[in-house]
C-alpha cells in the first residue's frame, strides 16, 4: 500500500515510518496540513494516517476537506484526545477508524489491515485464490496446507495485486505502491519481483502482459 502519514512529532513518526516500511508499504510522512494537501493532491493514496492537532491547524479540517472533496480514501485519526466526544467528531467527519496516542505498533498494523480489508469488499481475512490459501492479517500463503514464504516487499507487490484481481496494472502503479517519494528505484525492480512471487506461487497465478504491466489471474 501507498500509505501518507501525517504527524508533526518526530519521535512518533519515525517509529511508525519504520515499523510500515518493515512490512513492506510505502509511506510518505509530512508534518503539517500544508504539505498534507500538496501530497494528496499529487499522489494516489491507499490510506492517511492523520494526527489531528497539527502545527498549522486542525486535522478534523483536513478530514472534512478531503470528503467533501469526494475522495473516499480510508483515514485513521492518531490522537492524544481521549474524550468520546472527539471520537464521534472525528468519526462523523468521515473517518474510518481512530487510535488514542499512545498505541501499540502491532495494533495499528491491525487497525490498517482491516480498514483495507474492508475498502477492498473483502472483511474476510482468509482469502481463496485457486489453489493459494492467503492470510490477509498475518501475512501468510499456502498452497495445499504447505506454507510459503515470501519477504515484506514480494507480500506488498502481491497485495496490490490481489487487491485488484483480474486488473492490469502498469509497473508505474505497482511501483507507487511500494515506494516513498525519494526512494531510489532500479529499472528492473519490479520485474524481480514478479519473477519472485511466479517461483513461489506458480507461473499461472501472475500474467504479463508485455509493455503494459501485471495482473493476478483469476483461476
Amino acid at each position: 500500500m501507498r500509505i501518507l502519514l501525517v504527524e508533526d512529532a518526530e519521535g512518533l513518526g519515525e517509529v511508525i515510518q519504520e515499523q510500515i516500511t518493515d512490512e513492506g508499504h510505502a509511506i510518505d510522512w509530512v508534518q503539517n496540513i500544508a504539505h498534507a494537501e500538496t501530497s494528496i493532491h499529487t499522489t494516489h493514496y491507499d490510506l492517511i494516517l492523520l494526527d489531528l492537532m497539527l502545527p498549522d491547524g486542525s486535522g478534523i479540517d483536513l478530514l472534512q476537506q478531503i470528503r467533501q472533496s469526494g475522495a473516499t480514501t480510508p483515514v485513521i485519526i492518531l490522537t492524544a484526545r481521549d474524550q468520546i466526544s472527539d471520537r464521534i467528531k472525528g468519526l462523523n467527519a468521515g473517518a474510518d477508524d481512530y487510535l488514542v496516542k499512545p498505541f501499540d505498533l502491532s495494533e495499528l498494523s491491525a487497525r490498517i489491515a482491516a480498514v483495507s480489508r474492508r475498502y477492498v469488499g473483502n472483511p474476510n481475512p482468509i482469502l481463496r485464490l485457486g489453489a493459494l490459501e492467503v492470510d490477509l492479517t498475518k501475512h501468510l500463503v499456502s498452497r495445499a496446507g504447505v506454507s510459503i514464504n515470501l519477504t515484506a516487499r514480494e507480500w506488498a507487490l502481491f497485495e496490490a495485486l490481489m487487491q485488484r484481481p483480474g486488473t492490469l496494472l502498469s509497473k508505474a502503479q505497482l511501483e507507487d505502491r511500494l515506494y516513498a517519494f525519494g526512494a531510489e528505484i532500479e529499472s528492473n525492480t519490479i520485474e524481480v519481483y514478479i519473477s519472485r512471487l511466479r517461483k513461489k506461487l506458480g507461473r499461472d497465478q501472475l500474467e504479463t502482459v508485455r509493455g503494459l504491466g501485471y495482473r493476478l489471474r483469476r483461476l
